[in-house]
């Protein structure tokens, strides 16, 4: 009897069918590297030859970039989807200049939930997608235009950052004019004031800070906008305080909101080294990369949390078609 002569191929399991030749725990290396430590394809192919003996061209190093891009996807989206409903919200913006197509804004909420967009336009078009018409937080931010547009279409508060203000007065006292140094100087002064109060919180009772707080502020916009010089520097600083003054004071009648947004800036430093050492991406795949390897490592920094132990979880889950751990923070 002559044997039958058929080939067999059983299906591959799910996890060896989604990962391919390289497991989850160097998938994880590989993303760590790439993300965490600000690595090139190049200089991770030479660390795995080197250190770990592994050998892998750079186009697979890119194709285990997007397997782990596609793991964070869940965890990304379900951020995204729950920002217009935090309660608080801080907003900073990094523009990078030149080697990016796409500028990148990063979406802080209170303490909470780090995110970060990347978007090829500045436009509100692109806040009104990210928040919603809908928002009933606090968006703290510089004066960018676009959060003007939104404050005005959609009646959303504002807190505009005092350190941004408090910029553009210095700015005025450089000035070669006479008056526009002494506008300036005295809006200096009325603004040392107000932290001065803010500073002196501790010592006082609320209602005795309260008082003087709002006084240091209504003392702040009658400087603003009282013997200003005709000059068009201080011209738009009098007409900037006089449209949008109460929205650099927020804080003061709003528990929780913060008179600046530092805490958005001082979470962007890691994407400015990043972007420094890596010249960052033009390509769509590597914005979507950026945008969720950026928001797991602020999440986890900021929830104490590991961010090789997340992506390996993550990675575990997508490679075994489970669902990758949440960033939101535990209750």
């Amino acid at each position: 009897m002559r044997p039958l002569r058929k080939v067999l191929q059983a299906d591959l399991p799910e996890q060896i069918a989604k990962g391919g030749l390289v497991g989850p725990r160097l998938t994880t290396l590989i993303a760590y590297l790439k993300g965490f430590c600000h690595a090139s394809y190049s200089t991770i192919r030479k660390y795995l030859r080197d250190v770990i003996q592994v050998t892998i061209s750079r186009g697979q190093l890119r194709k285990v970039i997007g397997k782990v891009c596609s793991a964070l996807d869940g965890p990304y989206q379900e951020l995204l989807k729950a920002l217009p409903a935090e309660p608080g919200l801080k907003r900073g913006r990094n523009r990078p200049q030149g080697q990016w197509q796409a500028d990148v804004d990063l979406v802080l909420p209170g303490q909470s939930v780090p995110l970060f967009k990347i978007d090829p336009h500045r436009s509100g078009d692109v806040l009104i997608a990210v928040l919603g018409k809908e928002f009933n937080g606090v968006l703290g931010c510089d004066y960018f235009g676009a959060y003007r547009r939104y404050m005005r279409e959609f009646d959303v508060t504002l807190q505009f950052c005092l350190a941004h203000l408090i910029r553009d007065v210095k700015f005025l006292m450089t000035l070669p004019g006479k008056q526009e140094k002494a506008y300036g100087t005295r809006l200096r002064d009325a603004l040392r004031t107000l932290f001065r109060v803010i500073h002196q919180r501790e010592q006082m009772s609320a209602v005795q800070f309260q008082v003087r707080l709002e006084a240091a502020r209504d003392e702040v916009l009658r400087v603003g906008q009282q013997d200003v010089p005709s000059s068009r520097p201080a011209q738009a600083m009098a007409k900037r305080l006089r449209q949008h003054g109460s929205s650099y004071f927020t804080f003061v009648t709003t528990p929780g909101a913060q008179p600046t947004n530092n805490l958005a800036e001082q979470a962007i430093r890691f994407v400015v080294i990043d972007r420094h050492i890596t010249q960052g991406t033009r390509s769509e795949g590597g914005q979507r990369w950026c945008e969720r390897i950026w928001t797991v490592i602020a999440s986890c920094t900021q929830q104490g949390r590991s961010v090789f132990d997340y992506l390996y979880a993550a990675v575990k889950a997508y490679f075994g078609d489970g669902v990758a751990p949440s960033l939101l923070p535990a209750g």
